[in-house]
């Protein structure tokens, strides 16, 4: 009877609903990898990709699987300058200012040259792990907001987590070619870096209560993506002519 209850019109809107959101909020993920995997060693970055993703489809499962911890969230808990703060927005506020750090970290390394190499076994071993270690923090920063939605759009468990394991699925096919292409121009990890410096922004923002439209955030990196790709047209038949 409860299957039978799981296979119904409203929970298949749910469920497609469900995993077009989730896949729309991994823009950002998928970004953020591509960054976070790019310093590794080219045949161990399939590796922390997936490694990754595998544990922040369980992270998020988890997460769902304490949701009345995840509604005591958006309970205050402390007042910051007259602004009341929840645990989730200590959550964003900590995650913006990670991702603001880790972005003007990477802009400077991109301009200023890389530290001076140490060893190369130690350093990537580490390397790997704060990669991947990084993909599934932030992963649980962009995924509050996702699944407290979830839970109010969705009335079964099944769905919901139905739904992240299919876009954690799309999000594994596509991060690689993303980061494949975002490594070969070097122009694209810069917009890309410029990126989560802005996302970084609006998590802060909206940790101390000033919601700003992702909407906004999107339509800015798709007209900026689209300007570079022209860039990138033009500069390639110069260089055919």
């Amino acid at each position: 009877m409860l299957l039978e209850n799981l296979f119904t019109v409203e929970n298949a809107a749910a469920l497609v609903t469900l995993t077009a959101m989730e896949l729309v909020l991994g823009i950002d993920n998928i970004v953020f990898i591509a960054i976070v995997t790019g310093r590794l060693p080219r045949e161990r970055q399939e590796a922390a990709r997936k490694l990754g993703l595998l544990g922040a489809m369980f992270l998020r499962i988890g997460l769902l699987l304490t949701l009345s911890l995840m509604m005591r969230l958006t309970t205050p808990i402390v007042h910051i300058l007259s602004q009341p703060i929840s645990g989730r927005d200590l959550i964003l506020l900590v995650g913006g200012l990670f991702l603001m750090g880790k972005a003007t970290h990477e802009i400077h390394n991109k301009l200023e040259g890389p530290p001076k190499p140490q060893g190369k076994s130690v350093t990537a071993r580490a390397e790997f792990r704060s990669a991947v270690f990084q993909i599934l923090l932030l992963d649980l920063v962009f995924s509050l907001d996702s699944i407290i939605t979830a839970v109010g759009m969705a009335r079964h468990l099944t769905v919901m987590i139905t739904a992240i394991v299919l876009a954690v699925g799309a999000m594994m096919l596509f991060a690689g070619a993303v980061s494949a292409f975002i490594d070969k121009h070097p122009t694209l990890k810069m917009l890309a870096l410029s990126f989560l410096l802005l996302i970084g922004v609006m998590l802060v923002a909206e940790g101390f209560g000033k919601h700003i439209d992702r909407g906004y955030i999107y339509f800015a990196m798709g007209f900026s993506v689209f300007v570079e790709m022209l860039n990138l047209r033009v500069r390639k038949r110069a260089q055919i002519g």
